[in-house]
């Protein structure tokens, strides 16, 4: 096991510089970079953008507040440039670290995030690390309880399918289970807001953050219960559909376990229904189930909230990710993909590791036959 678990370690590397290279590589090609972020604010309605520009950029260059110049315009490779000081231009892609190869800048990043270090973001004046620990409140919260939830109805569920399949009970859960799975989301989350946020009928829950704005005044019952209250729109929302796949899941595995013929033996020595099921064919049927595990939760934690942190104002991971991509915030996006993808490579490996300590019969060495 020590030898496998050494092999995965060392497959991540080339995993990341993969992700990394791919990502790099496309960026190189999308229009619309940060340069020309700053000349559009330059240049469009309500331009005087420079301020943007002092928060400290994430290039090698340290921030600085540039005055746009007039002069020299000739042409530009950037859109939207003509007009400005040649001199201006140059000073921002060196803010930006654009005025390097692409190659330099690429190799940069990676020894840079081989050392963690991410730099700041190119448009708040804070670093990419304190803002994304900014935002993980949001993100463990809403990806944490609706992980949680989901599992602890889907399970029970797909196992109380499995024992009555084809009853009135299986027929009617998997019509609610499905029509429940084909509603977006987001246009239930708008529903809840309209019923029960202070929309056309009751005012019962907040309509936006993670806790109230006197949240450190209260005692600590009073919090738990104050932080479950801003909560309880948002997870109801995407618990709406996050059980169906893992319930149906769980009932096709338990079905298979059920009509193998151990199953047959160990009710013929006289053992409970009980006993049967989760003496012998849970272990079994839930492998599956635990393989799903790793994807479920790195997407609720870290993709699947997206739409629902925007409607009701919670500013999580999901929201930075897109937001960034807008602003073309270079630093905030390649850190996110980096950490993430860090983060979903370990988490594999240790659902990997729970099959063993469930199963000990799987052995994931290499065995000469």
């Amino acid at each position: 096991m020590g030898a496998y678990i050494l092999r995965r370690l060392l497959l991540m590397i080339p995993t990341l510089f993969g992700i990394m290279a791919i990502s790099f590589a496309v960026i190189q090609f999308a229009p619309g970079g940060p340069v020309e972020q700053v000349i559009a604010n330059l240049t469009g309605p309500g331009g005087g953008a420079g301020d943007r520009l002092g928060s400290g950029g994430g290039g090698d260059a340290g921030g600085g507040n540039f005055e746009m110049g007039s002069g020299g315009a000739g042409s530009s490779k950037y859109r939207g440039a003509q007009g400005l000081d040649p001199e201006f231009i140059a000073k921002l892609e060196k803010q930006f670290g654009f005025d390097k190869p692409p190659l330099e800048r690429f190799g940069k990043m990676l020894w840079d995030y081989a050392r963690f270090d991410f730099g700041d973001s190119y448009f708040r004046d804070i670093s990419v690390v304190d803002l994304i620990l900014e935002k993980m409140p949001v993100s463990i919260s809403l990806g944490l309880w609706i992980t949680l939830i989901s599992y602890l109805i889907s399970i029970p569920l797909g196992i109380r399918k499995a024992v009555r399949d084809g009853s009135a009970f299986d027929v009617w859960t998997s019509g609610i289970v499905i029509v429940a799975y084909a509603i977006p989301g987001f246009l239930f989350a708008i529903l809840l807001m309209v019923l029960f946020a202070g929309g056309s009928f009751y005012d019962w829950f907040p309509l936006r953050g993670l806790v109230s704005d006197n949240w450190r005044e209260l005692s600590w019952p009073q919090r738990i219960l104050d932080y479950f209250w801003h909560l309880a729109l948002p997870l109801t929302a995407m618990s709406l559909s996050a059980f169906a796949t893992t319930t149906l899941l769980t009932k096709n595995s338990f079905l298979d376990e059920i009509r193998k013929q151990y199953v047959v033996t160990a009710r013929a020595k006289g053992l409970s229904e009980r006993q049967v099921l989760y003496g012998h064919v849970f272990r079994n049927a839930m492998l599956i189930v635990i393989a799903g595990f790793p994807g479920a939760f790195i997407s609720a934690f870290f993709t699947g909230s997206l739409l629902i942190e925007n409607i009701f104002s919670l500013d999580g991971l999901g929201l930075l990710g897109f937001r960034s991509i807008v602003e073309r915030d270079y630093p905030v996006v390649f850190a996110n993909l980096y950490i993430f993808s860090l983060i979903g490579l370990a988490v594999s490996l240790i659902s990997d590791l729970t099959y063993t300590w469930i199963d000990p019969r799987i052995d994931f060495e290499r065995r000469d036959v």
